[in-house]
């Protein structure tokens, strides 16, 4: 299968603390590609860098990031605006942040897509009562004259969806979607990035630490901790034969159905950036930790098997 986006051992640091080491990650078109993790492991930094919606402290410091074979790093700030929410568009945590307060849904829906298909009002109209449509919500010629806060939360997050499907975008981001939702909502909306991928082969990068939730959804699994990537595999291959011990830990600390059973959690939390911590930077909270060997080395990503990669010592 292609890739549609490429990023090769890019490395990132926020001042002189490094956040990002020589990430590698391969997304192939027409997947829902999780990359799972922790907060404060580095997943959203690592998708904002490929849009380069960065901080002003954040600069990458090595590295490409391969867009259909293109090299980002490269783009203009201009050319970077034109792909932005055109080809590559972003679900983000709380929609009211892509969403202007003072405008009718309807006026930011057709803003959009005159800006990026530079077609008159009136196909712009027919095109966002389309989108709307699509991403099921009802009675279309009214809501278009909403206000954002006139919306749930889930309802908002279609919209955001509605004008990612307007400009045709080939890349979807998806940064936690579902985390200020509750559990019924969380599923029409992942049903409904499901529906997309398929029916129009977009490809969707989900940012998530919900691993139940990516279970249901996921072709492929990146596991990302303190700034690493640790595990990679197809889903299915992931949640057979997981390997990473960060891995296992946190498909361990699920909730299961048996009330009988104790909820299982991981001791600590992920290190701060600002924290020095030698050889494997998951050492200090790892069952399997081995003393003078484990504090020494820092692991690789490494195949395991054809299509499964690990960066640990365990064999």
């Amino acid at each position: 299968m292609e890739n549609i986006i490429e990023i090769r051992n890019l490395s990132l640091f926020f001042d002189k603390y490094q956040a990002l080491f020589d990430v590698n990650l391969n997304i192939e078109k027409g997947s829902l590609h999780a990359l799972v993790g922790e907060s404060g492991c580095g997943k959203t930094i690592t998708a904002m860098s490929i849009i380069q919606l960065l901080p002003k402290a954040a600069k990458i410091t090595n590295g490409e990031i391969l867009y259909n074979g293109m090299d980002l790093m490269k783009y203009t700030g201009k050319q970077m605006r034109s792909l932005r929410g055109n080809k590559i568009a972003l679900i983000p945590q709380d929609p009211m942040t892509s969403l202007n307060p003072l405008y009718t849904i309807g006026n930011q829906l057709i803003e959009s897509i005159k800006v990026h298909s530079k077609v008159s009002q009136h196909q712009a109209l027919r095109k966002a009562k389309e989108v709307m449509n699509l991403v099921k919500i009802p009675d279309v010629e009214n809501k278009l004259k909403f206000y954002p806060h006139e919306f749930s939360g889930g309802m908002k997050q279609r919209i955001i969806i509605a004008m990612a499907l307007a400009t045709s975008a080939e890349l979807i981001i998806a940064d936690e979607p579902t985390t200020a939702l509750d559990v019924t909502i969380q599923k029409q909306i992942m049903d409904l990035l499901d529906e997309i991928k398929k029916e129009y082969q977009t490809t969707i990068l989900l940012i998530s630490h919900d691993l139940a939730l990516v279970s249901n959804y996921a072709d492929y699994i990146s596991v990302m901790y303190s700034g690493h990537i640790v595990e990679e595999a197809p889903a299915k291959e992931f949640f057979t034969n997981p390997i990473h011990p960060y891995s296992l830990a946190l498909l361990n600390s699920l909730p299961t159905t048996n009330p009988l059973l104790k909820l299982k959690t991981i001791e600590g939390a992920p290190p701060s950036i600002k924290e020095k911590i030698d050889g494997c930077r998951f050492n200090p909270r790892c069952d399997f930790y081995k003393k003078g060997f484990c504090e020494t080395k820092s692991p690789v990503l490494t195949n395991r098997s054809e299509c499964h990669s690990v960066a640990c010592f365990i064999k």
